[in-house]
């Protein structure tokens, strides 16, 4: 079991120790996500997950994020509002406020996985993040600084409640505490999903959207499922990585690499550099990844995202909602209201040449997903580094012909970037913008500490 902080990681392994299935485990967590880690994702988000299946090795891939909110409006969107926020020195422009939120998937995500591969009772999964709720998750470090960058997007309205509750933005070890929260998940656990699509939370929901100038309907709440999506798949070093197709290209980009473990390794670092610059996008964006495998051999990955928040929060239940529609390249042309948003967020499942899964992975970064993800299997399948091992080795990112080289990375691969004709900005630090892997497989589990994650087996 691997996540993006120390207490969702333990929620799902709990859950594992109770007899859950991956899905049990994951959607615990994924839930326990949105009290722990809400600088980076929350229940009225959205997000994608990969389910392989260890008796029929088939994997699915299910779609619960964002929707484009308008059907049956009767007017315009107001405006949004835009704000600028910077991760690691590269600024962003975002537009937040009740305009920018889309319809959220993660409770019927939850409620889809559970459905499908769950054998625990929903109210058992839903607890433990309803308990967190009531007392509060200190702030991983590496998360109080994420928050620094997104402090024009946190902070509006009942978010200084939360994020500033002493007058200053919480720092590594304080509390993190949602008034309400608690209650939005009680209402969960008893009414299901729906109390969030049909229900008083749906209800609230479209009424504070409505207020604010969005166009939130109950039309585009109702009519709100999950999707089904293809499984795309490319090979590396004999293993066969499978995964959404993604905005950000990534089984594209994995198919498109030679032979690397045949390579010197600056050769390797030129190959892979010119894989991510000739496919994909580049966009800034938070998420949060788990992994999970149990006893039985199956594997549930999920990413989920808030965009970076809209400032807008829905009132008694501690519900922050997502800015999804801030985030414009999102929107693919010819995008009509009810139709699902793209995403770069690609969970994946690695299986052998003759078939049993070698590992649940994810990540998150918007645009960098795709880059982590590649050095990570690069570091396991090819170098047969462990998972934690291969997290933590220091990665670059490609942004046309500018590479973003973290402390550490070896300078011979560097000096044939350079030659290559790539310019080098090295980082002083392993940072949040170079993304947040979760791994767990045969090679062990790992949490990616630039975002203060973990790894554990039990």
């Amino acid at each position: 079991m691997a996540a993006g902080h120390p207490l969702t990681t333990e929620v799902g392994l709990r859950v594992l120790e109770e007899g859950g299935s991956a899905a049990d485990a994951a959607v615990a967590a994924m839930l326990t996500s949105c009290v722990a880690e809400s600088v980076l994702t929350g229940i009225a988000g959205g997000g994608f997950a990969t389910f392989y299946e260890a008796s029929t090795g088939s994997t699915t891939c299910l779609d619960f994020f964002c929707s484009v909110p308008g059907l049956e409006a009767t007017r315009a969107a107001a405006p949004m509002e835009p704000i600028a926020v910077s991760f690691g020195g590269v600024p962003q422009r975002y537009e937040i406020g009740a305009s920018s939120v889309g319809v959220p998937g993660v409770p019927a995500g939850a409620g889809a996985l559970h459905s499908r591969w769950g054998r625990l009772p929903w109210t058992q999964v839903v607890s433990p993040a309803r308990s967190l709720a009531r007392a509060g998750a200190l702030l991983p470090a590496p998360h109080s600084a994420t928050l620094a960058s997104l402090a024009p997007a946190m902070m509006p309205g009942f978010g200084a409640q939360v994020y500033a509750p002493a007058g200053r933005l919480l720092q590594g070890g304080d509390l993190l505490y949602h008034p309400g929260l608690d209650r939005a998940l009680s209402i969960l656990a008893a009414d299901g999903p729906a109390a969030f699509y049909t229900g008083p939370v749906g209800r609230q929901m479209e009424a504070t959207v409505t207020a604010g100038g969005g166009i939130l309907t109950p039309t585009d709440l109702s009519v709100y499922e999950v999707l089904e999506q293809p499984v795309a798949s490319a090979s590396l070093a004999g293993s066969t990585v499978m995964a959404r197709p993604d905005l950000n290209d990534f089984i594209i980009t994995l198919g498109s690499l030679p032979e690397l473990d045949v390579m010197p390794r600056p050769a390797r670092a030129v190959a892979v550099a010119e894989a991510l610059r000739s496919f994909g996008t580049q966009r800034l964006g938070d998420t949060t990844n788990i992994s999970v495998v149990d006893a039985d051999g199956n594997a549930c990955v999920v990413t989920l995202t808030l965009g970076i928040g809209s400032g807008v929060w829905l009132d008694g239940l501690g519900i922050h909602l997502n800015s999804m529609l801030g985030e414009g390249e999102l929107i693919r042309p010819g995008t009509r209201p009810g139709d699902r948003m793209a995403s770069c967020m690609c969970p994946t499942v690695v299986t052998a040449p003759d078939g049993p899964l070698l590992m649940a992975i994810g990540s998150a970064g918007a645009t960098r997903i795709r880059t982590a993800l590649l050095h990570t299997l690069i570091n396991t399948l090819v170098d047969g580094d462990s998972a934690l091992a291969a997290i933590q080795r220091p990665r670059f990112h490609v942004v046309s012909d500018l590479v973003h080289a973290e402390p550490g990375y070896p300078e011979d691969e560097l000096e044939a970037l350079q030659k290559a004709g790539y310019k080098i900005q090295r980082w002083d630090r392993l940072d949040h913008y170079f993304g947040g892997v979760s791994a767990v497989g045969l090679a062990g589990a790992g949490g990616d500490p630039r975002r203060g994650g973990i790894g554990r087996l039990l």
